[in-house]
């Protein structure tokens, strides 16, 4: 590890981990949200937070057929409609930084899935993890590194 963001201001991460707190007792079917988290750090090449939410998804209750299938979420039956939705959001949200879009369809299908509360913790759990793998690649984080919980 390159540097520990955590213990240098851990009052900025006291924040980062208020939002990941509200976010698990909020509207979002926890599946979703670990589902969301996974692809994210998929694309990210955050090895830290895929370990730390594989577990968690299967905590939740996710099946491993599931997390096995997720980079080919678009081949598989597996998943669900809100799933589905989840999935084509968090890859576009992802991508905005290298000029991508929310396309219009996907919007309109996130829109469809999910209640107004469901989409707004759904767009906040993509932009908290988006944040959390931005430190973790940026620090080389390295998986399995148990962080202290903030007060």
């Amino acid at each position: 590890m390159r540097f520990n963001p955590y213990e240098a201001d851990s009052t900025a991460y006291g924040h980062l981990f208020e939002l990941a707190r509200h976010l698990a007792k909020g509207a979002l079917d926890p599946e979703v949200r670990a589902l969301v988290e996974i692809r994210a750090s998929q694309i990210n090449g955050c090895a830290f937070c895929l370990a730390m939410h594989a577990d968690g998804a299967r905590k939740h209750g996710v099946e491993q057929t599931k997390l096995d299938l997720l980079a080919g979420w678009r081949e598989s039956d597996d998943f669900t409609i809100e799933e589905r939705a989840a999935l084509a959001l968090v890859e576009e949200m992802v991508r905005i930084g290298d000029g991508g879009r929310v396309e219009a369809a996907t919007w309109d299908a996130a829109r469809s899935a999910f209640s107004d509360e469901e989409l707004s913790a759904l767009m906040f759990s993509v932009t908290l993890i988006q944040s959390w793998n931005m430190l973790n690649v940026t620090v080389e984080m390295p998986p399995g590194i148990e962080l202290p919980r903030p007060r």
